[in-house]
C-alpha cells in the first residue's frame, strides 16, 4: 500500500503535528522526511549556532521517533528534487507539509505543488502549524490581507478558536527507505560559534516549557523586562524551529493571571509577525512603511556595536550576550537594535543580519519586522521614539547585575556607577570611551 510522506520543515516535533498526524491517519506507512536543503544550507553558512540547534533538534527527533518504532529519514538537496524522488521510491499517496508565510516557504511549497501534482501525487498544506493560529482566521475587516496594528490584532486574535492539542503518533512504521546520517555540525559550518550556546529539541523544549509554566510564569509580567532576572522562558528557539507547538504553549498557558496573559501576548506577537510578513513577504528586504531618510555608511561604529565596543556599558553587554550565548534578552534586543539604527543611523538590514549571523530564534518574520519596529520602518506607530541606553540602563539593570556579569572589566564599579564609566575615569586601554553622546551622561 502506499506510503504518506510527512516533510518535516519549522515544525520538528511529534506532538500537536498537524503534518505527521495527518499522514500516519491517512497511510499505513509513513516517511517522516527531512531535507537539508542546499539553497537554505548556502544561507545560513555563516550562523553555526542555528546550524548547531538544528542538528540536535533534529538528533532528538530521531530518537523520539525510535521510539515509536520508526526513524528519521534525512536527505540532502533541493527539497522538490528529493521529494519527488522519495515519493517515487515508496509510492507516495501524499505529501504533508506545513504552511509557511516567508517567500522562500512560499515558493518551495508552490515548486512541490507544481513538481509532483504532475507527477500524480497530492500535496496537502497544513495551517496553523509554524503558528498558533492561522493567519487567514484574524483578518481585519477592512478587507486588506493583515492587521497594521497589533493592538486590535491581539483582540481579533483572543476571539480566534484554537484546537486542542493533537497527541503524538504512538506508532509509526516506515519503509525501508536509504537515510543519510544526521551530519555533525562542523560538516556544515567551519566557523566557530556561541561557546554558551544551549541547544536541544523537542524533548529538551518540553522540559523547559513545563519548567516555566510550573510557576516562573506568573511572574512574567513584572519581570519580563527585567534584565537582570531571568525572568523570560528562552523558548523561542524551540518555537523557532517547531520543537514547541505555539498552538499547544497557548493551550497549556493559564491567560487568566497577569504572567500568563503577558506571555500569551509575546506569542501572538509572533503570529502578528508571520501575518504581515506572509501577505507582503516583501518587508522581509524592504521598509514596511516609506521613510525619507538616509542610511549612513559607518563601519567603524557598526564594528564597535558588533563587538560589544561602543562605550556605552548596557548596550556592549547586550552585544557580549549575543556572541557568548547565540540569544539575547528582549528588551536588550530593543535597545541596540535602537542603538544602531537611530542612534548611529546605520541600515536595519545590517543589524537584522547581524542578529541572524548569531541569534539561534532568529527567523525572518520575527527578526526582520521586530527591527524594523525599532528602526521606525515598521508597523510601530511611534515610529520617531528613540531610545536611550542609559535612561533604559537605569530602569531595567538599575544596580547593574546584568551589564557586570557580561563587562567583567567594569565589575569593580559599584551599583549603577557601572553605565558610566566615564565618570570613574575608567582609562580607554580598559573600557572605551562614547562614541556617540546621549542625555543623562
Amino acid at each position: 500500500m502506499p506510503a504518506s510522506i510527512a516533510l518535516f520543515t519549522r515544525d520538528l516535533r511529534l506532538r500537536d503535528n498537524p503534518v505527521l498526524t495527518t499522514a500516519v491517519r491517512e497511510a499505513t506507512e509513513v516517511v517522516p522526511l527531512f531535507v537539508l536543503d542546499d539553497d537554505i544550507l548556502r544561507r545560513t553558512r555563516h550562523a553555526p549556532n542555528r546550524l548547531r540547534f538544528l542538528m540536535a533538534a533534529l538528533t532528538e527527533l530521531d530518537a523520539e521517533l525510535r521510539d515509536r518504532g520508526g526513524r528519521l529519514i534525512l536527505r540532502r538537496g533541493r527539497t522538490v528534487d528529493v521529494v519527488a524522488q522519495v515519493a517515487a521510491e515508496v509510492d507516495a499517496s501524499a505529501v504533508h507539509v506545513a504552511e509557511e508565510v516567508s517567500r522562500f516557504g512560499q515558493g518551495r511549497e508552490n515548486a512541490l505543488w507544481e513538481r509532483l501534482t504532475q507527477s500524480g501525487y497530492k500535496v496537502r498544506t497544513h495551517t496553523a502549524s509554524i503558528t498558533a493560529v492561522d493567519p487567514a482566521d484574524v483578518k481585519p475587516d477592512t478587507g486588506r490581507g493583515h492587521y497594521a496594528v497589533f493592538t486590535p490584532y491581539f483582540k481579533r486574535w483572543l476571539e480566534t478558536p484554537m484546537r486542542r492539542p493533537l497527541p503524538a503518533p504512538d506508532r509509526l512504521v516506515v519503509p525501508k527507505i536509504a537515510s543519510d546520517p544526521i551530519p555533525e555540525p562542523s560538516d556544515l559550518c567551519a566557523e566557530p560559534g556561541s561557546p554558551q550556546l544551549q541547544v536541544g529539541g523537542e524533548v529538551t523544549g518540553r522540559n523547559l516549557l513545563a519548567d516555566w509554566l510550573s510557576g516562573p510564569v506568573l511572574d512574567y509580567a513584572e519581570h519580563k523586562d527585567t534584565l537582570a532576572v531571568e525572568g523570560t522562558s528562552r523558548l523561542s528557539p524551540y518555537l523557532h524551529f517547531g520543537c514547541l507547538s505555539p498552538a499547544e504553549v497557548v493551550y497549556r498557558t493559564d491567560a487568566s493571571t497577569s504572567g500568563g496573559h503577558a506571555f500569551v501576548r509575546q506569542v501572538a506577537w509572533r503570529d502578528f509577525h508571520h501575518q504581515v510578513l506572509g501577505d507582503r513577504p516583501e518587508v522581509a528586504k524592504r521598509d514596511y512603511r516609506s521613510e525619507s531618510r538616509s542610511w549612513v555608511h559607518e563601519p567603524d561604529g557598526l564594528a564597535a556595536w558588533q563587538a560589544g565596543k561602543t562605550g556605552y556599558p548596557l548596550v556592549d553587554a547586550a552585544m557580549r550576550q549575543l556572541l557568548a550565548e547565540g540569544w539575547m534578552h528582549g528588551r536588550a534586543r530593543m535597545i541596540v537594535a535602537s542603538f544602531l539604527s537611530k542612534t548611529l543611523k546605520v541600515d536595519w538590514r545590517i543589524g537584522a543580519d547581524h542578529f541572524e549571523r548569531w541569534l539561534v530564534d532568529a527567523d525572518i518574520a520575527n527578526n526582520r519586522l521586530n527591527w524594523q519596529w525599532v528602526a521606525g520602518t515598521g508597523t510601530d506607530t511611534r515610529s520617531s521614539r528613540v531610545l536611550n541606553p542609559l535612561r533604559q540602563a537605569d530602569r531595567f539593570d538599575p544596580d547593574g547585575v546584568y551589564t557586570r556579569r557580561w563587562l567583567p572589566e567594569l565589575a569593580d564599579l559599584p551599583g549603577a556607577d557601572i553605565h558610566r564609566p566615564w565618570r570613574a575615569e575608567v582609562p580607554g586601554s580598559v573600557y572605551p570611551a562614547p562614541i556617540v553622546e546621549f542625555n543623562g551622561m
